[in-house]
């Protein structure tokens, strides 16, 4: 387990460029394995879970070619489904969530698929039943062993249908989407997902010649073809590590220029960042935080504590919350965060505390923070990162504090964020891997 040693109090000066979106990466890759031909994908983040996800492939007989750093080649004209029941595909897939969208493009293409119970983040209960209700709409058989925790999914030919999902899940929109654009006749998705990332997806697919209506709602609608071509795409950058790079800036009092950011594919992150008055400026498709040494929070019309809540697209996303909770502990004025989505993923903030943060845990989905104003800095201490997004939040306010802290378990960072003790330190920061 390695560990980052965080010297603190260093503000950060230069420009800084988001990798490639993960969500997106994992995604674009699973589609792949729907054709015979070459895909080409740009941009791919090379971080732990992308990386693990692209050995998955290779195991499963798909040619993976890195063409140069974040461009690869894949081909998938010879996969090997018997590879899914080796203890070894186990092991790889346990661990990584983002490898359940597998089975709609295996389903899909090759009547089966199977995969262990999913794992990934420590973040509370993360259902899977979207994917297999809509795979099972779609006419697919599903069973579940519970002495091994194995999924089985099967189907002769999978035929289109009307869905009304439960949930708008991302990755299950994806799954479901990669499963009908073979199937045979059309299928109907309302209550889709309809981030950035699964509308790259959509149009990743049409340009494989797949035919879909609605992308960008919550109602896609899918014309079954008979079979896919090859296609090269590239992915957009990481909405995930702009936001974090914005509180990153109005934490240290930093003046930060985020380069080619894709402005029209953040929704509302920049604005709710200046709901905490952060001022965040757009110079093309750049965002310049600056000024950031004084920031106070604005409060509803009616005077009442403001709350920033997540929802689905074009709600604000939830992997932001734990970054916009850390940036609240130094602003002036008081907020309501209020994660509606995973019940654990506030369940860091006593480390907050223990640096000196106010911070109420309200219960496991609200937290209010009352901001120091800068008063008081928080205090360095010693951390263990339980997941990515809390990680990065506990980085930034080990950047911000006073002294030296460390964060154990910085594997969990990776998983999410490239390189990221080497970029910053170029901007002027004091992280040492060990």
């Amino acid at each position: 387990m390695s560990t980052f040693k965080i010297e603190g109090g260093y503000p950060l000066k230069g420009d800084l460029e988001p990798q490639g979106a993960k969500n997106e990466a994992l995604q674009v890759i699973c589609a792949a394995l729907l054709t015979d031909q070459d895909v080409f994908i740009e941009n791919i983040p090379e971080i732990r879970d992308v990386l693990k996800l692209i050995e998955i492939l290779g195991g499963l007989g798909v040619v993976t070619e890195r063409l140069e750093k974040g461009r690869y080649r894949f081909n998938a004209s010879k996969v090997n489904i018997d590879f899914l029941k080796s203890p070894e595909y186990t092991r790889q897939a346990i661990g990584l969530r983002g490898s359940i969208m597998i089975i709609g493009p295996l389903l899909a293409r090759f009547g089966q698929g199977f995969i262990p119970q999913p794992g990934g983040d420590k973040i509370g209960r993360r259902r899977v039943d979207t994917h297999f209700i809509g795979l099972q709409k779609l006419g697919a058989e599903f069973t579940f062993d519970k002495d091994n925790q194995w999924y089985l999914v099967s189907a002769d030919k999978l035929k289109g249908s009307y869905m009304l999902l439960d949930e708008a899940s991302v990755t299950g929109t994806a799954n479901i989407a990669m499963a009908a654009v073979l199937a045979e006749g059309t299928t109907t998705i309302y209550n889709a997902a309809c981030e950035p990332y699964l509308q790259q997806l959509c149009k990743m697919l049409v340009s494989m010649g797949a035919k879909i209506n609605g992308i960008g709602s919550n109602l896609l609608t899918i014309e079954g073809v008979a079979s896919l071509n090859g296609c090269q795409h590239r992915i957009l950058p990481d909405m995930i590590e702009v936001g974090s790079f914005i509180g990153l800036a109005a934490m240290t009092a930093s003046e930060i220029r985020i380069k080619n950011v894709g402005i029209e594919h953040l929704g509302i992150i920049p604005e709710s960042f200046r709901r905490l008055g952060i001022n965040v400026a757009q110079a093309g498709d750049d965002l310049l935080i600056k000024d950031t040494g004084h920031y106070e929070i604005e409060s509803y019309i009616d005077g009442s504590i403001m709350t920033i809540a997540d929802a689905p697209w074009p709600g604000l996303t939830p992997d932001l919350l734990s970054v916009f909770l850390v940036v609240a502990t130094q602003a002036k004025g008081s907020v309501l965060i209020h994660q509606k989505m995973f019940e654990s993923r506030l369940f860091f903030v006593d480390k907050l505390i223990d640096m000196g943060a106010q911070i109420i845990l309200c219960d496991p989905h609200r937290a209010t923070v009352i901001g120091l104003d800068r008063k008081h800095s928080l205090r360095a201490t010693k951390m263990v990162s339980p997941d990515i997004r809390a990680g990065i939040a506990l980085l930034i306010a080990a950047m911000s504090a006073k002294g030296t802290s460390t964060i154990d378990n910085i594997e969990q960072i990776d998983r999410g964020y490239e390189n990221i003790d080497g970029r910053l330190n170029a901007l002027g920061a004091k992280i040492t891997r060990i």
